[in-house]
């Protein structure tokens, strides 16, 4: 396994981390976690040298923590950052704040956790980390010992705003999606190379896009594969490309099955900054090209289309359509439509308000039909 150093902590941290977000289900009961398998797996990565474990408070239908704190028993914690992170925006006011966090601990037995995440900052929830004075409440858990390191993921609009947020207070760390096809969405490459700047270590989520840059290939992508006349797999490409870049301290990776696992852990014991050539870096960015021409709705994420009456998430609805134009309807993509979705597209009344105000000229309405039939 490859490490990089982490110098607030300083120790070395494994290239590949865990994320405890698409565990395991039960085979004969789809909507369970298979708990023992997960723990086997989480055991087995630590095992082979992985040191960083991700979870969170909602992954999993809020049991993800408890099966992480079991896995870190029997010695395991101590080999291990554990990572989890503060649902802000689904809590009524500051006030929960301190009964969650206590939560957090007693699911995952543990007094004190090393990575804690203030969870998904976008939109105008970056308003609410203020107005919470979130970060202040994080730094006196840190003097209590009950936190070790303070840092934020990023789901914004744009670099930005990240940068904004990076520079409001003096975090330990930050996560950003980082991948071969979303080098200009978020905070891209852009925010990417400012975190550098200040010297802001980088955790990077969603390295395969959720597994949509290895679960169905288009034949269109495939030929550059191909091209490359390596044995090398989809994940393979996707992971290495992100291994590639020097300011990333960790890659995590949500991984459903041992043979996924395995496949990573491989893969990382040989990436490393400069394990890939010229020439694959140049055939990545095709394929990265050819990606982006297979989107049916051209959505910027601008949000002039916002808000809608229906209280619809519109960009998120366009992007679940994308997906499927791309990958097919995977089960992995249906999941994300059902865990993601407060507002469904079926619920679009096709008032038409948002085709007037989109300076894209989409035809929203009939994406939003599209994509009720494919996931309501």
């Amino acid at each position: 396994m490859n490490y990089r150093k982490f110098k607030a902590a300083n120790m070395d941290v494994s290239l590949l981390g865990f994320g405890a977000m698409r565990m395991p289900m039960q085979k004969d009961d789809t909507s369970k976690l298979d708990e023992a398998e997960a723990i086997r797996m989480i055991r087995h990565a630590i095992d082979s040298g992985v040191n960083y474990v991700d979870t969170a408070y909602v992954y999993h239908d809020q049991q993800s923590e408890l099966v992480v704190g079991k896995a870190l028993e029997d010695g395991y914690r101590e080999k291990v950052l554990l990572a989890t992170k503060l649902p802000f925006w689904m809590m009524g006011g500051p006030e929960e704040m301190t009964p969650v966090f206590n939560e957090q601990l007693e699911k995952l037995g543990v007094d004190c956790i090393d990575m804690y995440i203030v969870h998904d900052i976008s939109g105008n929830r970056w308003e609410t980390v203020q107005e919470w004075g979130i970060y202040d409440f994080l730094a006196e858990q840190r003097e209590k010992g009950k936190i070790r390191f303070i840092g934020f993921s990023y789901h914004g609009e744009t670099p930005a705003m990240f940068k904004e947020v990076l520079d409001k207070y003096p975090w330990d760390f930050c996560m950003l999606q980082i991948n071969y096809m979303d080098k200009n969405i978020q905070a891209g490459v852009e925010g990417y190379n400012y975190a550098i700047s200040k010297d802001v270590p980088i955790i990077v989520m969603e390295p395969l896009k959720g597994g949509r840059l290895t679960d169905i290939m288009p034949p269109s992508v495939q030929k550059y594969w191909d091209s490359l006349g390596s044995d090398r797999t989809p994940a393979e490409w996707a992971l290495r490309w992100v291994a590639n870049l020097p300011g990333v301290l960790t890659i995590l990776s949500g991984m459903s099955n041992m043979e996924q696992l395995e496949e990573n852990i491989r893969v990382l014991s040989d990436a490393d900054v400069g394990s890939l050539s010229a020439d694959e870096l140049a055939i990545i960015d095709k394929a990265a090209d050819e990606y982006n021409k297979l989107i049916v709705y051209q959505c910027t994420n601008c949000k002039y289309c916002m808000p809608c009456p229906a209280k619809i998430q519109i960009p998120m609805m366009l992007n679940f359509r994308n997906s499927c134009a791309l990958y097919g309807k995977t089960s992995k993509i249906q999941w994300e439509y059902d865990f993601l979705t407060r507002h469904r597209a079926s619920e679009c009344t096709a008032c038409g308000k948002c085709e007037g105000e989109c300076p894209q000229h989409l035809e929203i309405v009939r994406a939003m039909k599209e994509t009720s039939e494919l996931f309501d």
